[in-house]
């Protein structure tokens, strides 16, 4: 079933929608998701941040030796845990190098994402949200009833991670070249939110969005 037209019987079905993040890099996908989850009562909205669940993995300790045999020492810091700023060097000068990360930290942080929305389900949430910055590349978009285009232009984008990351535009550039293109992830989504003007703005959108979805999975049960 085709995400652009998922219905809301689909895998969010049992008790909560369950609604995917993308958009590209600088967009402003985290604001979104709190955007989304500000819209509802307190305990009606549970947020799988990816990037946390990637850091929980990474301190794993059978983790920590995996990336220590295929890359040796020198992705780690003093304190022995993973420097992630010398592992992207790594990871994104090759691509052989990337995919096996990414098997090695997409199924643990999968498992991580199920136990918390497990819970969320049993507590009674209405809507699962899920920021993953490579969520059609890792095919979590499968898990998902709607998944959200987080769109703001360029130079936006370009100016907060200047801001945030101290990244440079050739830094943006390579990261984006790693994932889907912008309008193919755009294509691939059900939903847009625009994300060019203040928090204000973007809390209105997004709730007028998380309300309509769930009036309609309402209707529908």
């Amino acid at each position: 079933m085709s995400v652009a037209h998922a219905q809301f019987g689909g895998p969010g079905a049992v008790g909560a929608v369950v609604a995917g993040i993308v958009g590209g890099v600088g967009a402003g996908k985290s604001a979104a998701a709190r955007a989304m989850a500000n819209a509802l009562p307190p305990g009606e909205c549970v947020i799988a941040d990816s990037d946390a669940h990637v850091r929980e993995v990474l301190a794993q300790p059978e983790v920590v030796e995996q990336l220590r045999a295929w890359w040796g020492g020198g992705v780690l810091n003093d304190a022995g845990v993973v420097d992630r700023a010398k592992v992207a060097q790594v990871v994104f000068a090759d691509e052989a190098a990337r995919k096996r990360l990414e098997g090695l930290i997409h199924p643990r942080v999968h498992a991580l994402r199920g136990a918390l929305f497990a819970q969320a389900r049993a507590r009674g949430a209405r809507l699962l949200i899920i920021d993953a910055p490579l969520l059609f590349e890792a095919g979590v978009d499968r898990e998902c009833d709607r998944v959200v285009f987080v769109d703001a232009p360029r130079e936006q984008r370009l100016a907060r991670v200047i801001a945030k990351r101290g990244w440079t535009e050739a830094d943006l550039t390579r990261r984006e070249a790693a994932q889907v293109p912008l309008e193919e992830k755009r294509r691939r989504c059900s939903d847009v939110l625009i994300n060019d003007s203040d928090e204000a703005a973007l809390s209105e959108r997004a709730a007028r969005m998380v309300h309509g979805w769930l009036a309609r999975a309402t209707h529908a049960q």
